[in-house]
């Protein structure tokens, strides 16, 4: 039987030529990496799959752990649709420089030419620079064929719907939404588990040898949903839901000093806590607690249920996901 503790796995941080200095203040560790542009907090994506670095079941991975506890780690429902594949990658992400505008395939596309599932994706915005970015969707109507040619003409950011960033912002990027961050935004990422991108525009950038890097257009050109809506913004619902969705449910919880808040459980499924601010004492149902700090990311087993917070301080910012 699996224990109820909550399971801690060891970040992945990876360097990359638009990253920051941010990940490492922000979650309080020490490295001597540089240009950190991802953290990924929780991931069985192959070659990048999380281990666990404290408590009994240090050292295994996350694809152990679902192989050894099956639907007690990760619930009935997700497990018959998901067998051994851990469904969702968590990421924190610093941009200190733009990213590529990109796009992915949904399923049955990704299924047909990677053998491999989407990526539907959302992202909530923790921290941002002044004039920070987001592009999502499309500020104008395209055509295939206007899409390749605003590619390759270099005018395919004045098709995209761009947006002031700030703190507490949450973007739902279903499959096929063209997107890109910009500059200036640090965030949590939360997606399926998948790896596939379609590079649609670089901004001309080369690299230290004059080349550019790849793009995907004739790719990208079949993923991309080219519906048109007036707003890319995803507003909060009712008690902090900000994503409800086939492939995840997400919720914000805030604790104020002296107050107990209930973490969603609206899935039988694991759930994935990530502090984004402050400090909170977590309750479990069973007397016990855990201490977590920002830039915390715990995965809690689907047979624990009805988790707590409370904090000392004068707020915390929880994020809770479930698949």
């Amino acid at each position: 039987m699996i224990e109820t503790a909550p399971i801690h796995f060891a970040p992945i941080l990876k360097s990359v030529i638009w990253g920051g200095d941010k990940i490492a203040t922000f979650k309080n560790i020490e490295t001597t990496q540089t240009s950190i542009g991802e953290s990924w907090e929780i991931s069985a994506v192959p070659g990048a799959n999380s281990v666990v670095d404290r408590g009994r079941y240090e050292g295994l991975t996350l694809t152990e752990l679902v192989e050894k506890f099956g639907a007690e780690l990760v619930g009935g429902p997700v497990y018959e649709k998901y067998g051994n594949l851990f469904p969702l990658l968590v990421k924190i992400i610093d941009a200190q420089a733009d990213l590529s505008v990109q796009v992915h395939p949904d399923d049955a596309l990704a299924e047909a030419r990677h053998g491999c599932k989407g990526k539907t994706e959302m992202w909530h915005i923790i921290d941002t620079a002044p004039g920070a970015k987001i592009y999502a969707g499309l500020a104008e109507a395209l055509s295939p064929d206007n899409y390749e040619r605003r590619v390759a003409d270099n005018t395919i950011m004045e098709a995209i719907a761009a947006y002031d960033s700030a703190p507490g912002q949450t973007y739902f990027l279903p499959a096929g939404r063209i997107h890109a961050i910009g500059a200036g935004n640090l965030l949590a990422e939360i997606q399926q588990t998948s790896d596939i991108t379609y590079r649609i525009y670089d901004y001309d950038r080369r690299d230290a040898q004059g080349t550019p890097r790849e793009l995907h257009t004739e790719q990208a050109r079949d993923a991309i949903d080219y519906t048109v809506l007036p707003d890319y913004r995803t507003s909060p619902k009712a008690e902090g839901a900000l994503v409800e969705c086939d492939y995840f449910d997400v919720f914000r919880t805030e604790v104020s000093s002296g107050e107990t808040a209930a973490i969603p459980y609206t899935r039988e499924s694991f759930t994935i806590l990530m502090c984004l601010g402050g400090e909170a004492t977590i309750l479990h149902p069973d007397g016990t607690t855990y201490v977590m700090r920002r830039g915390d990311t715990l995965l809690y087993p689907a047979v624990v249920k009805g988790l707590q917070a409370v904090t000392n301080e004068e707020r915390a910012i929880l994020l809770s996901a479930q698949a």
